[in-house]
This record gives C-alpha cells, structure tokens and sequence, in this order.
C-alpha cells in the first residue's frame, strides 16, 4: 500500500514538473508584441516571421514593440523596461535590439543591448530612423517593420565581418529611379525656360532701361558739385559655432531601472 501511495505522489510531482516547465516556455516573449493592434492578423505573422528568422540566424534579438501608452514613462524608460523585463537578448551580455513605436505621442526608440550596443551606434540608429520613418509616418507599419528587421540584419553582417556602421561608414542610401527620373525632368525643364526666355528678349529691339542715364543724352548735363553724406551704420553680430570635438562616433549608453546598460536613439513620427 505504501509503495503504491508513494508511485502516485511521484507521479504527481512529475506532472507538476512538467506542466511547470511547459508554462514556463508558454510565456517567452514573442519577438513582435503588437499592444497598439496596429497590425492585420496577416501583417503580423510575416513581420514575426522575419524577426525571428534574423534572431535565430544571428543570435541577436530583434524586436518590435508597439504600445497606445507610455504609462507615464520616458519612450527611452519604457524600452529599456520593457526589454529587461521580457527576458529578451542572447548570451550573458543579453545582445539586442527593440524598436518601440508608441501611439501616445507619436515616439519612437531604439533601445540596444550587450553586443547590440556594439552594432547600432549613435550614427547608425540615425541611419535606420531615416529609412524606417517615412513608411512609419504614413502609416504602412508592416513596411516600417520589415524595413527596420532588414536593416538590423545588414548592420548586425557587417559589425561580425568587419567594422560596424558609423560615422564616415554608413551604409549607401538606396538609389530611386523615380526620383532621379523626377529630378532631371524637372532640371531639364528649368533650362529650357531660361533658354526660351533668352531667346526671346534677344529678339526685341527696344526695351525698357532701367537706369535714368541711358534716357539722357551724353554731354547735356553737367554736375558741378557732388557730396557723399553718410547717414547711419548697422552692424550684425552672431556667435560663432564652435565645432564639437567629442563627435568620434560610437554609442552612448546609459542605465536602466533595472540597472542594465542600454544604448539608445529616438524621436518622433
């Protein structure tokens, strides 16, 4: 009897054990924590796809957020939070990178950690900003999303194969035929004006003077006494910038409440 009382307690135990561990994986952190419902059930799967993909390729969290409040924290805070709180990043130094998007004001942050800091400097995070926001701002957030995982993948590749992306070293802007297109009609117009409004004014021969002497014939007037008063003097001053000598690229970083070091770049959209 007591062999069997003790088989079942064992049992138990184990099963105890082992739903633990299941919940316990059931409440990793998904990689896209979409709280602001800005995304189709559709979009989220794909931009999800694509972050876990990059993460597990080049074990390094990258990480979307996106949230309707800050309660009443900093963007910067509330990354930094968030991050640390979600048992986000690889490896003992916690490597990664989060994108948060708030609604509330329109914020954005990149908050990085342990090898992340290394790979997304100061210059390289204005870099991203500048190609993620525009689609951020139309509202095209699975677009914004993947354009930002891709970009976190192009730095994370050239941080491990070479130097990372910083000042001086950034990446090439994408070229846009449409743009280019754009700008040398527009350039092609302009000279054309200026060419045909030449050409017409060449073919008029009489047109208006705008100085009073060519109205007056030569030798008719003489002048025999000039003057020069001198009526007022104004000066302008302005200080002269002064060109900063910390700017040697790299990141910046600081702590977070929880005492962990970040690095970090925002704004707004």
């Amino acid at each position: 009897m007591k062999k069997k009382i003790t088989a079942f307690l064992l049992m138990i135990v184990l099963c105890l054990s082992f739903g633990i561990t299941a919940l316990a994986d059931g409440e990793k952190t998904a990689r896209l924590a979409d709280q602001a419902d800005l995304l189709a059930p559709s979009a989220e799967s794909s931009v999800l796809a694509v972050l876990d993909e990059i993460s597990d390729r080049q074990q390094l969290d990258v990480v979307v957020v996106t949230t309707a409040t800050l309660d009443g924290k900093t963007p910067m805070a509330y990354a930094d939070d968030f991050y640390d709180e979600n048992g986000y990043g690889f490896g003992s130094g916690r490597d990664g990178v989060l994108l948060l998007v708030s609604m509330e004001d329109r914020d954005w942050w990149i908050t990085t950690s342990g090898y992340g800091i290394t790979v997304f400097t100061d210059a390289g995070m204005d870099y991203m900003s500048e190609q993620f926001l525009p689609a951020l701002g139309e509202g095209s957030y699975e677009e914004a999303f993947t354009c930002f995982a891709r970009l976190c993948d192009q730095f994370i590749t050239q941080a491990r194969t070479g130097a990372p992306y910083d000042i001086g070293a950034l990446p090439k802007a994408p070229f846009s035929v449409g743009y280019a297109l754009g700008r040398a009609l527009l350039i092609g117009l302009f000279a054309a004006v200026i060419i045909t409004l030449a050409m017409r004014y060449s073919m008029k021969s009489v047109r208006f003077e705008p100085a009073a002497a060519a109205y007056v014939k030569r030798g008719s007037m003489q002048v025999t006494e000039s003057r020069d008063l001198f009526l007022y003097a104004h000066i302008d001053k302005r200080v002269r910038q002064k060109e900063s000598s910390g700017s040697g690229g790299g990141s910046r970083t600081h702590t977070s409440s929880s005492g962990r070091t970040h690095g970090g770049r925002g704004g707004k959209f």
